[in-house]
């Protein structure tokens, strides 16, 4: 009997059905919940496919102003550092990002949600920092609200909210680089929407697998990966959809049905990519909830609950070189 062989793509999903107010659509949007449902399942990950809800240029015209950004003068992109404000916002220069106890070769500019009363000595309660190239704060502000609205259309499908959002520069990873552009991690939040650039083979993405004939090379993941075996298989962009994947709180909230997934990224181009993170409340408590549990019955240990935001700020605190680590102060 032949060995079952490792999926070497991700399911694309649709999510047009559900911008739809047609009552004929509706066996379509039972179709995509359950697509939804069974990607959160067996993969952590999936393509998204909005192209009936946002045109295309609308990202490309994003990652050309992160490109007029990037290629700035290294003082003049200092200027909105991430130092100036509360080392969680604004931007962060090439290798001060840490995964795994090494240096990811990537830049970004982060934003998140604006708060009441910022203050800067408070850990992600300071001001978001915003570049001078022309335009960028509007077109960057509207694809926070489409991106809110997406995640919400998307928590809607699977039926079960602070976020974040960054823009992303990868120059070309040296040949003689021990690292990554982006080390193996899972993301914290609900939801990863990953406008991605062109560039092949760049994201990698860990599946899981109990029966497979290849052993994963366990030297370069996170501890918490253990001995599980599995494989890596590319996420190239498609056209027309975004790279979705599910963060660790939606794993909480289901008790583990739905498991946050490793990836990684191993970037040879130089181009610019998107990800918005839809992430829950600062303060929201998660856990696991009742209809997970019920669905699961006695049998499946009960997940601990976790306040979100001291969650976060455990992550986070991790995830700049040593001489930055310090600069997160304690609430």
């Amino acid at each position: 009997m032949a060995m079952p062989t490792q999926p070497t793509t991700l399911p694309i999903i649709d999510i047009g059905p559900y911008l739809s107010k047609d009552p004929d659509d509706i066996p379509k949007r039972v179709a995509v919940s359950a697509a939804l449902h069974t990607a959160c399942v067996e993969y952590g990950f999936f393509y998204l496919d909005i192209s009936s809800f946002v045109p295309k240029e609308v990202p490309e015209g994003l990652t050309d102003l992160a490109r007029t950004f990037f290629y700035l003068p290294q003082e003049e992109k200092e200027k909105i550092s991430l130092r100036n404000e509360d080392s969680a916002r604004g931007y962060a220069r090439l290798k001060e990002n840490v995964t795994n106890g090494k240096a990811d070769n990537h830049e970004g500019i982060d934003f998140y949600k604006p708060v009441s009363n910022p203050d800067k000595t408070k850990p992600l309660w300071g001001e978001n920092q915003w570049p001078s190239v022309p335009g960028f704060r509007d077109k960057y502000e509207q694809w926070v609200d489409k991106m809110k609205t997406l995640g919400m259309i998307v928590m809607e499908a699977v039926q079960y909210t602070r976020f974040a959002e960054y823009s992303l520069g990868y120059p070309p990873l040296p040949n003689d680089y021990d690292g990554f552009s982006c080390g193996a991690h899972k993301d914290y939040g609900c939801l990863t929407f990953l406008h991605a650039d062109p560039t092949p083979s760049a994201l990698q993405v860990f599946l899981r697998k109990s029966n497979v004939t290849q052993k994963v090379d366990t030297s370069n993941l996170p501890a918490e990966q253990g001995d599980e075996e599995g494989s890596w298989i590319v996420a190239n962009p498609i056209p027309g959809c975004v790279v979705c994947n599910i963060g660790e709180m939606w794993e909480i909230w289901t008790n583990g049905l739905y498991r946050s997934t490793l990836h990684r990224v191993i970037h040879r181009g130089s181009n610019y990519r998107i990800p918005f993170f839809f992430e829950p409340n600062f303060d929201a408590v998660v856990k696991p909830l009742s209809a997970a549990l019920r669905r699961q019955g006695h049998s499946v240990p009960h997940r601990e609950g976790v306040v979100y935001g001291d969650f976060l700020l455990a992550k986070v605190g991790n995830n700049f070189t040593e001489s930055d680590a310090g600069s997160i102060p304690d609430q």
